[in-house]
C-alpha cells in the first residue's frame, strides 16, 4: 500500500502532561484522512509537529517512503506540508495579493525591488480561477472568515503543498460556505493531494473521509476505513465508553418570569425585540448566521450599545448601559469567541476563574492569595477542568477545558441570568455532554439560561422554549412540546 505520510512512534511532553505517547499513523496518498477524538486527545499537537510548529521528543516523520526532519513551519512547507489552523492566522493590514505572496514575493530582475505588477496580475488570475470576486488590493480584514480560509488553502496549493491539514475548518462557517469548502477539498483530492481533516462534527467526517483515526489521551486507538465504522462506534472509541444519551435528563420546575426585555432596537441589526425568561428555564435563540442573535445578546449583556429598549429583572427596571452594570445586576454572558473575549490566555486557570470577582479577594491594593486559591479550586473542581494544576496557563488547555474555565468564571460571579453564546462550539461530544450537565446544574440553583446555538439538535434537546430570529426580528416562539426542526427552520427563513 502506498502511504504519502507515516508518523512513527511520536511522543511529546509539556510540563506536567504527556501530550502524545508513542503515536504511529499511516496516511494513504490522495485521500481525506480524518482524525477524531475528544478535546485534549492530542490531535492538534500531532499535526503541529507534522507542520513544524512543535518538535517531537522522539519519533520519526516519513514522507513518500523517506524520513524527513521538520523543525519549523518553513521546513514543513519545504516538505510539501501546509496547515490551515482553527484560529486563522490573519494579518489584517495586508491586502489579499500581499497575503497570497507574502512568503514568495517576486523581485524585479537585477534590482532589490518587489515586482508589485506581477504580484497584482498573478493574484488577479488566482482569484479569477477560484471564482472569488474581490479586488486583489482588498484588505484581508474586510473579507469574510470563509474567504480568508479559502485564501489560506489557495496559498497552500499554489505553494505546491501535497499534504494539507485542516483543523476544525467549519467551526465559523455557514452551511453555504461549508459546502464550498467541501467542494474545494474534493477537488484537491482529485488532484492527488492528501488532506488530513480534524473535526468534532461526525456528519462531516462521514461525508468527506476515506479513512479515520481515533485518538484518546495522547494515543492512537485505531485507524479504519470509513466503511468499517458507524457513528455510534466511532463516538464510543473517542470517549472510551458508550454514550447512551446525547442530552442529560432534565427535571426541573419552571418558575415565574425573572427577566424581560421589551422593544429592543439597534439600527439595522435588530428591531423591536421583546422576550422573557422564567426562573429555572433554558430559553434558546435559534436562527441562521447573521440573523442578529448574538447582537441582541451582547446588547442585553452591556457589551454593545443599543438605540432603544427596556430590561426588567425580578420585576424591577434596569438602567444598564455597560457590562459592569449588568454584571452587578446579575446578568452575565459567556461570548462565542472565548479566546478573544472570554479568557486572558497567558494567565493561569486560577486568575481567569477569579477575574470577574477579583475585588472580593482584595484588601486595599493587595490580593488575598490564599482565599483566591481556595475559592478558585471550588469551581475548578466543580467544572472538572482537566489540567496539571490550577496554575496552568489557559492557552495550553483544549477548547473544551477553556470553555469550562469561562463558565467557572461566571459561575463564581453568581449570575441570575446566564447568557451562553455557542458554548459547545469546537468541542467534542464528551465535553459537550459535560457542558449540558453544567447547564442543568445552573438552573437547579434557581438561575436561568439564555442559550444561543447554531446546532439546532442541541437547542431542541436542552431548551424549554425557543425564540427564532430572522433578519433582526423574532419571528416565532415555540414551547417544548411544539419543537420540531421543520418549525424552527420555517421561522428562521422568514416563514409564518
Amino acid at each position: 500500500m502506498e502511504y504519502k505520510l507515516q508518523l512513527k512512534n511520536i511522543s511529546k511532553s509539556f510540563p506536567g502532561v504527556m501530550a502524545l505517547d508513542d503515536v504511529s499513523l499511516n496516511v494513504r496518498k490522495g485521500t481525506v484522512h480524518s482524525i477524531v477524538g475528544e478535546n485534549g486527545a492530542g490531535k492538534s499537537t500531532l499535526m503541529k509537529i507534522l507542520e513544524g510548529s512543535y518538535h517531537q521528543d522522539k519519533g520519526e516523520i516519513w514522507i513518500d517512503g523517506q524520513p524527513v526532519s521538520i523543525n519549523s513551519s518553513k521546513e514543513g512547507m519545504e516538505n510539501g506540508i501546509a496547515m490551515i489552523f482553527q484560529e486563522l492566522q490573519i494579518e489584517p493590514h495586508l491586502s489579499i495579493e500581499e497575503s497570497l505572496f507574502i512568503n514568495k514575493l517576486p523581485i524585479i530582475k537585477g534590482t532589490p525591488f518587489i515586482d508589485w505588477k506581477k504580484v497584482h496580475n498573478d493574484a488577479s488570475e488566482i482569484l479569477k480561477n477560484e471564482e472569488i470576486t474581490y479586488d486583489p488590493k482588498t484588505l484581508t480584514s474586510q473579507i469574510s472568515i470563509s474567504d480568508n480560509q479559502l485564501l489560506e488553502i489557495i496559498k497552500a496549493t499554489s505553494a505546491n503543498a501535497q499534504i494539507i491539514i485542516m483543523d476544525e475548518p467549519t467551526s465559523s462557517l455557514t452551511q453555504h460556505e461549508t459546502d464550498r469548502l467541501f467542494n474545494k477539498i474534493r477537488k484537491m483530492r482529485e488532484e492527488g493531494r492528501t488532506i488530513i481533516y480534524i473535526s468534532h462534527r461526525m456528519e462531516e467526517v462521514f461525508e468527506l473521509s476515506d479513512d479515520v483515526t481515533v485518538m484518546r489521551d495522547g494515543k492512537v486507538i485505531t485507524t479504519k476505513q470509513l466503511s468499517e465504522v458507524d457513528r455510534d462506534s466511532l463516538i464510543s472509541m473517542m470517549v472510551g465508553r458508550k454514550l447512551d444519551k446525547v442530552y442529560p435528563n432534565r427535571e426541573h420546575d419552571i418558575g415565574e418570569v425573572i427577566f424581560e426585555a421589551k422593544n429592543f432596537s439597534c439600527g439595522k441589526l435588530y428591531h423591536d425585540i421583546s422576550f422573557n425568561v422564567r426562573q429555572r428555564e433554558i430559553v434558546g435563540f435559534a436562527g441562521l448566521v447573521g440573523a442578529g442573535r448574538t447582537e441582541i445578546a451582547r446588547a442585553i449583556a452591556g457589551l454593545d450599545p443599543y438605540d432603544s429598549g427596556e430590561m426588567f429583572l425580578d420585576g424591577k427596571k434596569l438602567k444598564c448601559k455597560t457590562i459592569s452594570h449588568t454584571v452587578a445586576s446579575g446578568i452575565m454572558m459567556a461570548t462565542e469567541d472565548r479566546r478573544r473575549f472570554g479568557l486572558i490566555p497567558v494567565r493561569s486557570i486560577k486568575e481567569n476563574i477569579t477575574l470577574a470577582k477579583l475585588r472580593d479577594f482584595c484588601v486595599g491594593p493587595f490580593i488575598r492569595l490564599k482565599k483566591e486559591d481556595q475559592e478558585a479550586h471550588v469551581y475548578y473542581d466543580r467544572m472538572r477542568v482537566k489540567a496539571p494544576s490550577i496554575e496552568t496557563a489557559t492557552y495550553t488547555l483544549s477548547g473544551g477545558n477553556q470553555q469550562k474555565v469561562v463558565l467557572a468564571k461566571w459561575m463564581m460571579a453568581n449570575p441570575k441570568v446566564f447568557i451562553m453564546d455557542e458554548p459547545t462550539r469546537g468541542i467534542d461530544v464528551g465535553a459537550k455532554f459535560e457542558i449540558y450537565n453544567i447547564m442543568n446544574e445552573i438552573i437547579s440553583e434557581d438561575k436561568s439560561i439564555i442559550f444561543i446555538s447554531s446546532e439546532l439538535p442541541e437547542l431542541l434537546g436542552m431548551c424549554d422554549r425557543i425564540y427564532v430570529v430572522y433578519e433582526g426580528q423574532i419571528t416565532g416562539e415555540l414551547l417544548r412540546e411544539e419543537f420540531t426542526q421543520e418549525k424552527v427552520m420555517n421561522y428562521a427563513t422568514g416563514g409564518n
